[in-house]
């Protein structure tokens, strides 16, 4: 085969930019200190490290197992963006050659079945459309010509064509066409038109007001033309799609209850035929149904089902169906029924064995497990991506069908690479940041456990020790409070965290009760209870255990999170004083108010909370940092995107002033243009990285 490419206020002596430690190290030079002491100083992690960055995503090993291709996202100084290449490596040889990487922007990279072509998503041609290259001629060809984005593509397993998912927009309503607009005068100016807002759920965090639109299927020849739209109705249908073995339709998840916006832990799978547009439902059970994969002799479909009991965290199981029994009856077996974690993307490994992942501890894991039934078998524990800033659980891995698994791999030290996993064996392909990692003194990733002062339950976390770090001597501390709350952080690269370890914190993270990974029970344990006393407890007794220690600064005792961290760190300052300062990062401070105006209303109000708001105004209430605002003596900053519509900025407002009127130290940073991931452009990381510092060394003792 042939490939070718076609304005911080913090303190300047702590964080100082590139041409500044130039300056400083030739004038150290100059004045004859010594040289080991001028490299210790210019091998910390910096704030500009974050633009030179690196990670690898979307892994797709081909039906062989010879190759894979994967999506390289490097991070652009002069645009402040992420741009993504695809890129190839060698199974057998680790030769890595570039497919894609230019100024243009590439995702979503998939194999046909007999591996001489690969569709992706792609701007190159002006706007995003589905492309197809052939390898061994080295030809692309763009197959699309669509007016909203693709997602979801999927080769058939003939090869003659591709689905997808698009949006479409809904036909105008009644009340819409009936209002009257009179003619504007050529040349006049007048306000912008009323925008008219009649569905449930209307808005979106990243997306603004949606638009009256709905996601369809459609299906286009792999060698291009007019796309053909197969499904209608206002629903969504989409997410993962599989081919039916002989190419005559498509299986999908899709809710198509009249009421389904109101029932968001709803879905079923559905087959809808390639020729008539025929849709057939397969799955009637209550729940969700999703994630569906045929095995490479189409006997049998995996798929996922979850709960859809109100409540805030539940296990996704793993099930089978027999496909020649997919009729009115269909024959389905649920595979590790008494297995207490929650599957990811089953996957087949072989006709016979599937492979998915899940969290565990802290840790993202492959596994697999036979089709028949029976015990699971670990394959890797470190699948990871590192790309949020924060060490959040994430990754992704493919299965070739032949017994090849392609993953990403992380560890505490570097962002996702290319990994395979191969008759027993994990390699590791690539090497990301080594020429910017390897030559950066880190600091250090600590595991341990301790238990909670509330109810003497264990509690996982971690702590980074700064660069240098000496046991005798004492160090500020901060804590730093994942969001979810129904996620967890790992032993992994985390430039934020490493950041603050740089300018000399222990830093301390934890999967606190609620945390996924371990389990139902575990996380159920703040089900109408968050924020509380409990979680708080779960933070204070970490920070504690820690300071018996020896190596803590108990002067210097700092809090921070985002989103349900967020939250945490503004409840905590109204239960203690014992802290220097806070940053509570895009925070809900009132929850009677969040949640009638966040983007997540509908879903949370059913299945994190005992009721309306109108109906249990004190437990809304009392899960609220507002309640407690009358207790606040920490200094406080609120940080939050302007167009965060997750936690509203409208909540940090309220707890600024509320903070203002009590006369507490406190400051609002607003990041113009930012949604609730703040952290999405390289110096918008820095922004919430350098704010907090610069906040946190005010207070310094």
């Amino acid at each position: 085969m042939r490939f070718s490419s076609t304005n911080t206020n913090r303190p300047l002596q702590r964080g100082p930019r590139l041409w500044l430690q130039a300056l400083f190290m030739s004038v150290l030079l100059a004045t004859g200190i010594a040289a080991a002491q001028v490299e210790t100083q210019a091998t910390k992690f910096t704030a500009e490290d974050i633009f030179a960055l690196e990670w690898a995503n979307d892994v797709q090993v081909s039906p062989d197992g010879r190759h894979i291709i994967y999506v390289r996202h490097s991070n652009d100084i002069m645009t402040d963006s992420t741009r993504r290449s695809l890129w190839l490596v060698d199974v057998r040889s680790g030769e890595k050659t570039p497919l894609f990487a230019d100024e243009h922007q590439y995702s979503s990279p998939r194999w046909s079945a007999d591996g001489k072509r690969v569709a992706f998503i792609s701007n190159m041609s002006g706007s995003s459309q589905i492309h197809v290259h052939w390898l061994e001629q080295n030809k692309t060809a763009r197959i699309t010509d669509v007016r909203r984005g693709v997602s979801d593509v999927t080769w058939a397993p003939d090869g003659k064509h591709i689905a997808f998912s698009m949006e479409v927009l809904a036909p105008t309503t009644d009340f819409a066409r009936s209002v009257y607009r009179p003619a504007r005068p050529e040349g006049a100016k007048w306000s912008e038109p009323a925008i008219i807002v009649e569905r449930t759920y209307y808005q979106a965090d990243g997306r603004g007001l949606l638009d009256s639109a709905y996601r369809q299927l459609f299906v286009v020849s792999a060698e291009g033309g007019a796309e053909r739209q197969l499904t209608s109705g206002n629903y969504n249908h989409g997410g993962q799609l599989a081919w039916v073995p002989d190419s005559s339709a498509i299986v999908f998840s899709a809710n198509r209850r009249d009421d389904w916006e109101y029932h968001t832990l709803e879905a079923n799978l559905f087959k809808v035929s390639l020729e008539s547009a025929e849709l057939t439902q397969i799955t009637h059970t209550a729940g969700r149904e999703y994630a569906p994969s045929f095995s490479p002799d189409g006997r049998s479909l995996a798929f996922l089902h979850s709960s859809g009991e109100p409540e805030p965290y539940r296990n996704a199981k793993l099930q089978v169906m027999n496909w020649r029994s997919h009729g009115n009856n269909p024959e389905i077996t649920e595979l590790l029924s008494d297995f207490d974690r929650s599957i990811e993307s089953p996957s087949w490994l072989n006709a016979n064995t599937i492979a998915f992942q899940y969290a565990d501890r802290g840790r993202l894991k492959l596994a697999r497990v036979a089709a028949r039934g029976g015990r699971h078998t670990d394959l890797v524990n470190d699948v990871g991506t590192g790309s949020n800033g924060r060490p959040y659980l994430g990754g992704m891995f493919s299965a070739s069908g032949s017994g090849v698994l392609a993953y990403t791999q992380a560890t505490a030290h570097r962002l996702g690479n290319v990994a395979v996993w191969q008759g027993g064996d994990a390699r590791v392909l690539t090497r990301l940041n080594e020429n910017l990692l390897g030559q950066r003194e880190l600091g250090e990733v600590h595991e341990f456990t301790y238990n909670s002062s509330y109810d003497n339950t264990e509690i996982h976390g971690w702590y980074i020790t700064p660069p240098g770090f000496d046991a005798s001597k004492e160090y500020p501390l901060m804590i730093e409070i994942h969001g979810g709350p129904h996620l967890a952080y790992g032993p992994y690269f985390a430039a934020e965290l490493q950041r603050y370890a740089a300018e000399g914190y222990i830093v301390f993270y934890n999967n606190y009760r609620g945390s996924s990974s371990y389990g139902y029970d575990f996380a159920m344990l703040l089900n109408n209870n968050y924020s509380s006393p409990y979680d708080f407890a779960d933070h204070m007794s970490g920070m504690d255990a820690l300071i018996e220690k020896g190596f803590v600064d108990t002067n210097n005792l700092f809090i921070t999170g985002g989103s349900a961290g967020g939250i945490a760190t503004a409840y905590a300052v109204g239960l203690t004083d014992r802290f220097n300062a806070a940053v509570a990062t895009n925070p809900v401070i009132n929850w009677v108010s969040k949640v009638l105006t966040a983007d997540s209303y509908v879903g949370q109000i059913a299945n994190q909370f005992p009721g309306m708001p109108w109906e249990e105004h004190e437990h809304y209430w009392q899960r609220s940092p507002l309640s407690l605002v009358g207790n606040v003596t920490t200094p406080t900053l609120m940080l939050t995107g302007e167009n965060d519509r997750r936690t509203p900025i409208s909540d940090s407002e309220q707890f600024y002033q509320a903070l203002q009127l009590r006369g507490v130290d406190t400051a609002m940073v607003r990041i113009p243009g930012a949604s609730h991931g703040i952290s999405t452009r390289p110096s918008r990381m820095i922004m919430k990285i350098e704010h907090a510092l610069a906040w946190f060394e005010k207070y310094k003792q």
